[in-house]
């Protein structure tokens, strides 16, 4: 029997207090419904394009367990833009792995982001995120994962805890299927506390202060002798200035 920790969620209409106050909030479906005005089925309606990732050729500890697919953003109030396609790249100081090298992946899918339920997340979670710290524009890079078990198991962060070099990060849980582990771990980064929960229901949210928190998943296993199954989830981060590797 696979052992969970049910996430601790932030109260509702509380999620700004406690990404200032304590570097993190936990939105139920139904917080992210509230926040960012999107009913359930427009959530839903963004489940799109997780069936259809390339491999992730760049892994260095040889795995094939992961899927990917990256697009780049400008937002600045409620203005959305998509930002020439450019390799995601990120510092040896954020990512002891993969760090230092220009990861070029496929653009996240027309179906995903040309409705205008796209824009509208992206620009309330940056209303959010500037009620906290700046105002914008935002530079938002949005990853589509997939780990998947089919070699026995899968890593969602094999660079193991971090930071990601950014303000914000916004990670959604969009399923799962015929695993267990995938725990959640955030930790602060000036100290010893540290908080444990997974998240399943599709569209929970954790929300970090990438300035304050580190974090990590843990591996995924299956359930079931076959070997499938698979964690989905959409990675939003945010950042003031510029992408990384501009400035």
């Amino acid at each position: 029997m696979a052992i969970t920790f049910p996430p601790p969620y932030t109260p509702e209409g509380a999620e700004r207090d406690a990404l200032r106050d304590e570097g993190y909030a936990l939105l139920s479906p139904a917080a992210v419904a509230g926040v960012t005005g999107l009913a359930p089925d427009e959530l839903a309606g963004l489940t799109v394009g997780w069936d259809d990732l390339p491999p992730d050729a760049y892994l260095r500890d040889g795995g094939r367990y992961r899927y990917r697919r990256h697009s780049c953003f400008v937002v600045e109030g409620e203005a959305v833009r998509m930002a020439p396609h450019r390799a995601h790249w990120q510092s040896l100081d954020y990512n002891a792995l993969h760090g230092g090298m220009a990861r070029m992946y496929q653009p996240l899918s027309d179906a995903l982001v040309a409705g205008p339920t796209w824009p509208r997340l992206l620009a309330a979670l940056g209303g959010l995120c500037s009620g906290v710290r700046h105002t914008g524009p935002w530079y938002v890079e949005a990853h589509q994962f997939r780990i998947d078990t089919s070699g026995g198991i899968g890593r969602p962060t094999p660079e193991g805890a971090h930071r990601d070099g950014v303000d914000f990060v916004a990670v959604f849980v969009v399923g799962r299927e015929g695993i267990k582990g995938g725990e959640t771990r955030v930790f602060d980064a000036a100290g010893p506390d540290g908080h444990r929960f997974t998240l399943e229901e599709p569209w929970s949210l954790l929300l970090m202060d990438d300035t304050r928190v580190i974090h990590e998943s843990t591996p995924i296993q299956p359930l079931l002798p076959d070997g499938r199954g698979h964690r989905d989830t959409l990675v939003l981060t945010y950042r003031a200035g510029a992408f990384q590797g501009e400035d």
